[in-house]
């Protein structure tokens, strides 16, 4: 049995808000479900098959493929405006004119970034939720508050050495996590903004942000802790990735708090290295 597109992109959201909850998710498996559920390819018919037409007509193309390829318009759009955006309020109005993510048809505002954009720090979250629609900034409501003392924790602050960001733009409906496609089409200008900022360190803020930004499967219960380096066109060197946990899920899971400070600190220490680490320190 084929598992329509709608199924594999619910069992990846799935997969991802498990991972999330700290349940440890067999992604070989998940992948093997994924497989089975794509229908086989047929055997491709000869000349002298009485079956085949003398003209075989093209095969019907997948949906798949058929999502993929109404992606190619809009991504091809996406990289061009952002290959012409040479500053960051050129950037934001490339993203604030864009019409080919089909989320932004659904969503209120627009939210793009907020903090110091001369800043060192650079965090990155998954979107918009329901408060940051309304507000039309990154990281408000009960989980911005949590980012802001997390950050405070090591003398970080969104008004004076970090800026914010995310890898969408656009509130999903219902608060879904962006799908793949959805995420593509963003990505050429979350490329082009961190190339415009110049971060030296990027924290990575759950799941759908680190999977996204890495190119990886792994969930955050196995990203978290770790130092990735990432390469963005327009930087001369890859720039220090740290994932975490997201604000949302340690008000949901506080116990995972010590490993978040953990991490925080791990951060720190980099920031030390670096020659970069705030004058506040906790």
């Amino acid at each position: 049995m084929e598992l329509s597109e709608h199924s594999k992109e619910s069992l990846r959201a799935l997969t991802a808000w498990w991972e999330d909850a700290g349940v440890s998710v067999d992604q070989k498996s998940i992948d093997r479900i994924l497989k089975v559920g794509s229908a086989p390819k047929q055997p491709a018919r000869t000349a002298s098959d009485p079956s085949s037409p003398s003209a075989p007509a093209a095969a019907p193309q997948s949906s798949s493929a058929r999502a993929k390829a109404k992606a190619e318009g809009p991504l091809t759009k996406a990289r061009a405006l952002a290959d012409g955006a040479t500053t960051l309020e050129a950037l934001r109005a490339a993203i604030e004119g864009f019409d080919g993510c089909d989320l932004k048809t659904t969503a209120s505002k627009t939210v793009i970034a907020d903090g110091n954009p001369a800043a060192d720090i650079m965090v990155i979250g998954e979107g918009p939720g329901r408060d940051e629609d309304k507000e039309g900034r990154p990281f408000v409501g009960n989980a911005g508050h949590l980012l802001d003392r997390m950050l405070a924790s090591i003398g970080l602050s969104r008004k004076e050495n970090t800026y914010i960001t995310n890898v969408n733009y656009w509130r999903p409906p219902g608060n879904r996590n962006p799908s793949e496609d959805e995420l593509a089409i963003c990505r050429p200008f979350v490329d082009k903004h961190i190339a415009l900022v110049k971060p030296k360190l990027i924290i990575a803020a759950g799941t759908v942000t680190a999977k996204s930004l890495l190119g990886v499967e792994e969930g955050i219960t196995r990203l978290r802790g770790r130092q990735f380096d990432l390469t963005v066109p327009g930087l001369s060197s890859p720039v220090p990735v740290f994932p975490i946990f997201h604000p949302a899920y340690l008000l949901r899971r506080p116990a995972e708090k010590a490993k978040a400070w953990s991490d925080l600190l791990n951060i720190l220490n980099t920031l030390e290295t670096l020659g970069i680490a705030p004058d506040k320190r906790p």
